[in-house]
């Protein structure tokens, strides 16, 4: 694409204006360029992911001791921005969450953040020792929802099976559910959360969130 000036317009505006189509052509470049590159594949991205946190926690006495603040990091830093926290928080409330008030939501949120993060805790103890195995995706161009089958493998031939339920939203893929040994975390939690707000409504849920947290 040709963005140079042509010879009357030159002579109009001078050598200055000369420099403008170049600055031009260089921005639209690299928008284009930003957009044409594909997300990486979704398989790829779990083990990029999971590489990267399992090498984390092999480097950090206190992440593998549970220490909850770096693990709070850790979880803020490299995994909660690669999460659709928001619809992960909502699947888990269910069908309460949208007669939740903005504030109610934003307390499920944070609350059911907190729980994830000890879960984590737990969590990273496991996984020092394992090397992470993602299975190949078999997709279609145009899916924007994939599961990713991976499994964690010990040196004495223990596996933990790990599968994510995966969502392509503005050309990035984020994590919707986790399974871990046949267990979707999500799907967990809603059966449990459903029988709390059947009883005492969501603030009796965001209650006892709290409690379970330690932040009430």
């Amino acid at each position: 694409m040709d963005f140079s000036v042509g010879p009357p317009l030159r002579k109009r505006v001078g050598v200055r204006a000369m420099r403008w189509p170049q600055w031009v052509a260089s921005i639209v470049w690299v928008f284009v360029s930003a957009w044409a590159m594909a997300a990486p594949a979704p398989d790829q991205f779990i083990q990029t992911l999971g590489n990267n946190l399992i090498n984390t926690i092999r480097s950090d006495v206190q992440l593998q001791s549970g220490n909850l603040v770096k693990i709070s990091l850790l979880v803020e830093e490299k995994i909660l921005p690669h999460v659709r926290f928001d619809r992960m928080t909502a699947s888990a409330v269910g069908p309460a969450w949208r007669t939740a008030s903005p504030e109610q939501q934003q307390r499920l949120q944070q609350e059911f953040k907190t729980l994830l993060i000890r879960t984590y805790a737990n969590a990273f103890r496991l996984v020092q020792d394992k090397t992470l195995v993602v299975k190949p995706v078999r997709m279609r161009a145009e899916d924007t929802q994939v599961m990713v089958r991976s499994e964690l493998r010990g040196g004495k031939g223990e596996v933990i099976t790990l599968d994510y339920r995966m969502v392509l939203d503005n050309e990035a893929w984020y994590i919707l559910d986790i399974n871990v040994m046949g267990l979707w975390l999500v799907e967990s939690y809603r059966t449990q959360f459903a029988s709390v707000v059947n009883q005492t409504g969501l603030p009796g849920l965001i209650d006892a969130l709290a409690r379970l947290n330690g932040s009430r």
